[in-house]
């Protein structure tokens, strides 16, 4: 019988380790598949560090016992909902070090009782995670690394970014403080040199990033909840205001399942629109959001809002009319 890859390789671990020889010919016979898809599976192995070894004389492999961890006392649930984290989610999620995330599920799925690791691995089978769109993140394991390694030892980054919000690259000197994931991409939130503030820089726009041997004293205190606030998002602008927002029958139902921000208060019609209010801190954010509903959203309230959607959408008209 043929197996799924994540199976496969689960089984060449588990067989590698119980201390029995197997050649290519005997792991052919153990998986049902071509001695090229073996040898595929063992270059799969050795990407993610597992430190299997080749002995020429009795042409066999093994694994280090060593290098793995001792059993672990999972059950059911708490070793299905891991292992589908890191088989099903970890390609979907811009999340750093994903062959050390998959190393670690196999360690973990190589332990299980047989019974677990069995029913683990048949549900995965019949469950799938669709791809999502987040931001690209090619570089993303050598900058995190760097970023993190600098707020774990109070490090100062000099940084070089591609800034939106200056349309130019800057460099500037950084006491980063906190990494956010948040609407699909990784941000380090501390103050910068240039701008003589606390500000967010997205990952994926640091074009260079490198540690100053220069220790910071300051960010033992800072609290990321305190410091976005009541933001829509990531930017918070220093002022509060009373959103009020009514959508139409045909997205009210889909709007309102969300809990899009923590002062959220829905309010229903008998026509089935609802109209949602918010507390929030600056209107810029937001005001790119309520764009994207079009004509199922109306401003109610603070007219600032509404003339600022107003003049967005009217130049949205007008860029379509020229082409």
């Amino acid at each position: 019988m043929k197996h799924s890859r994540v199976s496969r390789i689960v089984n060449i671990l588990t067989s590698l380790q119980s201390g029995q020889k197997y050649s290519p010919v005997d792991l052919e016979k153990l998986l049902g598949v071509s001695r090229r898809t073996v040898f595929r599976d063992l270059k799969e192995l050795q990407s993610i560090g597992v430190p299997y070894k080749y002995d020429a004389k009795s042409n066999s492999y093994s694994i280090d016992p060593k290098f793995f961890l001792p059993p672990i006392d999972f059950n059911l649930q708490e070793a299905l909902s891991l292992l589908m984290l890191v088989h099903k989610m970890r390609n979907h999620l811009p999340m750093p070090y994903k062959n050390s995330a998959l190393l670690a599920g196999l360690k973990v799925e190589n332990n299980l009782p047989a019974d677990i690791r069995q029913y683990c691995q048949s549900s995965l089978a019949k469950v799938t995670v669709a791809s999502d769109q987040h931001a690209s993140m090619k570089l993303l394991d050598n900058i995190y690394n760097i970023v993190q390694r600098a707020i774990r030892k109070k490090l100062m980054l000099q940084i070089s970014y591609a800034s939106l919000y200056e349309d130019a690259d800057i460099d500037t000197v950084l006491r980063p403080y906190h990494l956010l994931y948040k609407k699909r991409a990784w941000y380090v939130i501390g103050h910068s040199s240039l701008h003589r503030s606390v500000r967010t820089f997205h990952l994926g726009r640091i074009r260079q990033a490198e540690a100053i041997d220069k220790r910071f004293a300051d960010g033992d205190n800072f609290d990321i909840n305190e410091y976005l606030g009541r933001a829509w998002c990531l930017i918070p602008e220093g002022k509060l205001y009373d959103i009020k927002l009514k959508f139409s029958p045909l997205v009210a139902r889909n709007v309102a399942e969300v809990q899009w921000h923590s002062t959220q208060q829905a309010q229903w019609s008998g026509n089935g629109s609802v109209t949602l209010t918010f507390r929030v801190d600056g209107l810029g954010e937001i005001g790119w959001w309520i764009l994207g509903y079009g004509n199922q959203v109306q401003v109610v309230a603070p007219a600032a809002l509404r003339k600022r959607v107003l003049e967005k959408a009217q130049n949205f008209i007008e860029i379509h009319k020229k082409s």
